[in-house]
């Protein structure tokens, strides 16, 4: 690969997974949107509720609390997110070559990118039935990690992001077994697959003049960069790539008293290699072929939970839980090439983070009952290293919702959430303000998830 190849390459690829497929796992898209039935609670004590199959996933000791020799589950929630950046004093990629006669540099600055949240559903089903006497088998398929942001193309961060999709599916087999009346176990193995899509820009003009040497004056480095037509200045780099691996659960239930209840689990980290390959629009063709595998390796963190169940009387029930993941285990990420080289390696230093909730159940009739929650949820992501694929802050939550009892089998679930979320500061290059530009300014977000969920036994 020549020299200015290689240039593009890191300039461009390093960006797109520096600054995207890492975050795509914090805690701002792993989403605990598993079910329904907890929304309305915020997912408040989600792992003692084990109020239908969904404790598959919650904690997969729940199971042998299901009423019926078979639960079902289905159900998904819809989740709406608005994501818009305020400019501060933003600068252009170019800025910094002051080279006379250069094209095209620096590039125009573009706008603020519009809204660059939007929709997304997210599905779940679930199933637990009896094997044996204590023991319970289960199956879980749902979306644990999701991630959509798309700005507009000509915005002025387009150098480090345009577009960051990411979808999952994770399927969960379990058992549970009852040991006695007090104590619950259970566990189960996941299998993971993984799939995303991200794009930006690349400024050819700048790759070829830092190809060169980079240095205004240095002979050579104007011939370089004036190789590449104006009409092929940018263009579009897209990033696609996959993978599948496994992890396990485990979850132990104790009924302390008859009126409360104890739950803990816990999720393991899940080691990906993810491989893909860099396409790219627009390129020059002096520069020959700028296309090449890629691939990341990224362990994602374990987590624990312990969630509590109280009953008040016959119509009252508290929930509270506190959720630890350890993201600070990802200090870097490293980027390598398919002839084995490494392309870029890019800090992160994520932190743990933590999540708590409360939240209550009012049994009004046999038919009825009410729910309301908040939590407040840590983002891992640190100020210094905040990038617009993944502009997070720290949330509160605010939820309410209701069962209706259709029969005596079948339950339907409505939760309603509406999260706050903190203006995010941004102030990245990238490494490179004359590659990249300079995003500098701040984000305003807010969250809103509505679910559904029909349950039923037989």
């Amino acid at each position: 690969m020549t020299r200015i190849n290689k240039s593009v390459l890191s300039l461009a690829v390093a960006g797109i997974f520096g600054g995207g497929a890492s975050q795509a796992y914090a805690s701002a898209f792993a989403l605990i949107e598993q079910s329904a039935s907890g929304l309305g609670n915020a997912y408040a004590g989600a792992a003692a509720v084990a109020e239908d199959a969904s404790t598959v996933y919650y904690n997969p000791a729940g199971m042998t609390l299901l009423k019926g020799p078979t639960n079902l589950s289905l159900g998904f929630a819809y989740i709406n997110i608005s994501e818009k950046f305020t400019d501060s004093g933003s600068l252009a990629s170019g800025v910094g070559l002051n080279l006379a006669g250069v094209n095209n540099e620096p590039r125009p600055l573009g706008g603020t990118g519009g809204d660059a949240g939007g929709p997304a559903f997210v599905p779940n089903f679930y199933v637990a039935g009896d094997i044996a006497p204590d023991w319970k088998f289960g199956l879980g398929i749902s979306v644990p990690f999701g991630l959509k942001t798309h700005y507009e193309g000509d915005w002025l961060g387009r150098f480090q992001a345009v577009k960051s999709e990411l979808t999952t599916l994770n399927i969960n087999p379990s058992v549970a077994w009852k040991v006695n009346d007090m104590l619950s176990l259970g566990g189960g193995v996941s299998y993971q697959e993984i799939d995303a899509e991200l794009s930006q820009n690349a400024n050819y003009v700048a790759a070829a003049f830092a190809a060169a040497g980079g240095v205004a004056g240095l002979p050579g480095s104007a011939t370089f960069a004036n190789t590449v037509p104006a009409a092929n200045a940018e263009g579009r780099v897209t990033i696609s790539g996959s993978d599948g691996a496994w992890g396990f659960n485990l979850g132990a239930m104790i009924q302390a008293t008859p009126d409360t209840r104890i739950g803990i689990t816990y999720r393991s980290a899940i080691k990906y290699h993810v491989t893909g390959s860099a396409s790219f629009d627009n390129a020059p063709a002096q520069l020959g072929s700028l296309s090449t595998g890629v691939s990341l390796d990224i362990k994602m963190p374990d987590s624990a939970s312990i969630a509590l169940q109280q009953k008040l009387g016959s119509s009252w029930t508290v929930l509270a839980d506190a959720t630890w993941t350890g993201w600070s285990k990802i200090k870097d990420l490293t980027i390598i090439r398919s002839n084995g080289t490494v392309l870029s390696s890019a800090p992160e230093n994520f932190k743990d983070t933590y999540r708590y909730g409360v939240g209550v159940i009012y049994r009004h009739s046999d038919a009825w009952s009410f729910k309301a929650g908040a939590a407040v949820d840590q983002t891992p992501v640190n100020d210094t290293d905040r990038t617009p694929r993944l502009p997070d802050q720290d949330r509160t939550w605010i939820s309410f919702g209701a069962k209706y009892g259709i029969s005596n089998d079948t339950t339907l679930d409505v939760g309603y959430a509406h999260l706050l979320v903190k203006d995010a500061s941004i102030n990245q290059n990238a490494g490179s303000t004359t590659a990249s530009g300079l995003i500098l300014g701040s984000y305003k977000a807010s969250i809103d998830i509505f679910g559904l969920q029909l349950a039923h036994r037989f």
